[in-house]
This record gives structure tokens, C-alpha cells and sequence, in this order.
């Protein structure tokens, strides 16, 4: 027997029952769209708002990282992390702030 024969594949039979349907994958989309804020607010809504979206994502790439306590997140630790993904560094209300949200339990 040829190699070209024991390559080729027989022709499945469809009937009815096998139809074919799209998979769906699950892909994770990465960020989710940006919009863009409210207008109108005060200066520290907005700087309140910006550090509480990156103290959630320090807290959550923490996490990935095995610190569950945040007796284990110091300063030192956050910051170094901040700075190996690119992050400004934190300041120390930041920190705090990632701090309460490790502490949250729910």
C-alpha cells in the first residue's frame, strides 16, 4: 500500500444528526473597552477613580502571584511589582489600598 493511501481519509457520511455547529471558544478579550469618564466631576473623583483601577489591578496580579494576605503585601513588594509591569510606582495611599482589597473577604 501506498504512503498517499494510508494518508487519505475516507469522506465522512453526514446525516442529519451530525450537524455540524460553530464552536465556541472561549477566549479571554483582554481589557475590557475603554469609555470614557463622566464630565462635570471634581479633580479627585477622577484621581480617586484612577488609583482605585490600579490598586485593583496590583491586587489582582498579587493574587496570580500567591500574596493572599495583606500582611504579605508591603510597600516594597507592591512597588516592585508595579515596576515590573510597568505601572508608575505606587504611593503609599495606593498601597494602602490594595492592602484593603486583599483584606476584603467575600
Amino acid at each position: 500500500m501506498s504512503v498517499a493511501a494510508l494518508t487519505q481519509q475516507a469522506p465522512r457520511n453526514r446525516t442529519s444528526k451530525s450537524v455540524s455547529r460553530p464552536v465556541r471558544r472561549t477566549r479571554h478579550a483582554g481589557p475590557p473597552a475603554v469609555r470614557p469618564l463622566p464630565a462635570g466631576l471634581p479633580r479627585a473623583w477622577y484621581v480617586e477613580h484612577n488609583r482605585r483601577l490600579k490598586a485593583m489591578r496590583l491586587a489582582v496580579v498579587l493574587l496570580d502571584s500567591g500574596v493572599y494576605g495583606p500582611q504579605q503585601a508591603t510597600n516594597r513588594r507592591i512597588r516592585s511589582l508595579a515596576v515590573r509591569l510597568g505601572i508608575h510606582k505606587p504611593s503609599a495611599a495606593t498601597c494602602r489600598m490594595v492592602r484593603s482589597f486583599l483584606h476584603q473577604e467575600h
